[in-house]
């Protein structure tokens, strides 16, 4: 799903590997806007290093000081812990060197794809392609519940249809997302609802769409996720900035 009023300096492109989304953001050091959470996973390329963003529970705040420019690849929700070989769990609310999370025969070999590459999203294509090859398929389960919560149905149904009990989806879910799927249904239902907003779709029919108990219950949750109300994220120039895709990491080790 993409957002219909990206930031500025925003660019991005459907990546070869399935699900995943490559991007490019410039003018970052100059904004200090929200990243809102959004069930994903993030491989970054930013002054020639290459980081992971987890899963995020709230909005991500970039640090000042950063470079410029960011490049990433951002994977469908669920799918990076296959790739990138780490639970998402371990990276929930953190930012952590790639360096630090795969073998240094791996890593290095990350580093020599993105030296080899014509510019930096063709090299984090490159291995976003490789991992892919070397990595054993995502579950279908996995698809499956995020399809499924994303179109709103309840966790209970999401369980019943997959057969399995609340404990062993749960389990699926935090190493999948990073969280339980109580919270990742929160997070797609949020998405969903300022993507209705943002076609024009009035605050108190979106909320009866989505599935909150009213206007009030979909102004609370998404105060809640994102520390702005919905109309504050709708009518100012952060409501453009506020995008799916984590740009930043927040330091060489992992920090919470």
């Amino acid at each position: 799903m993409v957002d219909i009023h990206p930031p500025r300096g925003y660019r991005e492109r459907p990546s070869s590997v399935s699900g995943a989304t490559l991007w490019t953001r410039a003018g970052v050091s100059d904004s200090d806007l929200p990243v809102l959470p959004d069930g994903s996973m993030d491989l970054l390329w930013m002054d020639g290093r290459l980081s992971v963003a987890g899963p995020d529970t709230r909005a991500y705040r970039p640090p000042t000081g950063f470079a410029d420019r960011i490049t990433g690849v951002r994977f469908f929700p669920g799918t990076a812990p296959a790739l990138l070989g780490v639970p998402a769990h371990e990276l929930r609310d953190a930012r952590a060197d790639l360096a630090d999370l795969w073998s240094p025969a791996d890593a290095r070999h990350a580093t020599e794809l993105m030296a080899r590459a014509a510019d930096p999203t063709a090299g984090l294509e490159a291995i976003a392609r490789w991992r892919a090859i070397e990595s054993e398929p995502v579950e279908p389960m996995v698809r499956f519940v995020v399809t499924s919560l994303r179109a709103g149905m309840s966790v209970s149904a999401t369980a019943g249809e997959l057969g399995t009990g609340p404990r062993r989806l749960h389990r699926l879910s935090l190493h999948a997302f990073g969280y339980g799927p109580k919270t990742l249904a929160r997070v797609l239902r949020m998405q969903r609802a300022l993507a209705l907003a943002r076609r024009g779709t009035g605050l108190a029919e979106v909320s009866a769409i989505t599935g909150y108990a009213d206007q009030a219950h979909l102004t609370r949750d998404i105060r809640e996720l994102t520390g702005m109300s919905p109309i504050a994220l709708l009518k100012t120039d952060q409501a453009e900035a506020a995008y799916r895709s984590t740009p930043l990491p927040s330091g060489s080790r992992i920090t919470a």
